[in-house]
């Protein structure tokens, strides 16, 4: 089966644009139940501490997700997104990303494409990372080698991710700090919890 998805070259590629209007419905919704960060995102604005930092994501593409990658933009971050997961992917949040200038390139079900997305936001040589699984990070330490002199940090949402890490740091192969997300206690508490289990 053919798909046609939206592409634009160094830029984005998603499913279908034209889906753009919802996913900023749900993004606007999601929000509205987000309050810290949109709190956080409000605060912080002015000040864009995170001004001259890429940062380059393979989390979730949710509308949650989203409201975080807008609040790293509004903070002054270049960002760059991919799907963690070929089936998580909503495709109206994609799309609405794209047409908001985020350079994304998700759409659900992308199996064969999933590593080549991945390798596009890597394109962006980012300072910063935002894993989910660690396949991110691992692709940068196996496929981009030459990046690793510039990453300064990341973070890792998941148990198996974190093990991964954990794992590469022991054996002396990780190259740069990695802030284990899926330790705090708000992570446990809620998340593994509510959203998990």
């Amino acid at each position: 089966m053919v798909v046609c998805v939206d592409y634009e070259p160094d830029r984005y590629k998603v499913r279908d644009l034209s889906l753009a209007k919802i996913g900023l419905r749900n993004i606007e919704w999601a929000e509205h139940h987000m309050p810290v960060l949109m709190k956080l995102r409000e605060k912080y604005k002015e000040e864009a501490p995170l001004s001259g930092l890429k940062v380059s994501g393979a989390v979730h593409v949710t509308k949650e997700t989203a409201v975080l990658i807008r609040a790293l933009k509004d903070l002054g971050a270049e960002v760059a997104w991919a799907g963690c997961n070929p089936l998580s992917t909503k495709d109206d949040v994609a799309a609405h990303l794209a047409k908001e200038g985020i350079r994304i390139f998700a759409w659900e079900k992308n199996f064969d494409e999933y590593y080549w997305c991945l390798d596009e936001i890597i394109k962006t040589k980012p300072d910063l990372t935002m894993d989910d699984g660690a396949d991110l990070v691992l692709r940068i330490h196996k496929d981009h080698r030459t990046l690793l002199l510039y990453v300064i940090g990341g973070t890792e949402e998941t148990t198996c991710g974190v093990n991964r890490l954990r794992n590469m740091a022991r054996d002396g192969e990780l190259k740069y700090p990695i802030i284990a997300v899926n330790d705090a206690e708000t992570k446990w508490e809620f998340d593994n919890v509510y959203g998990t289990g």
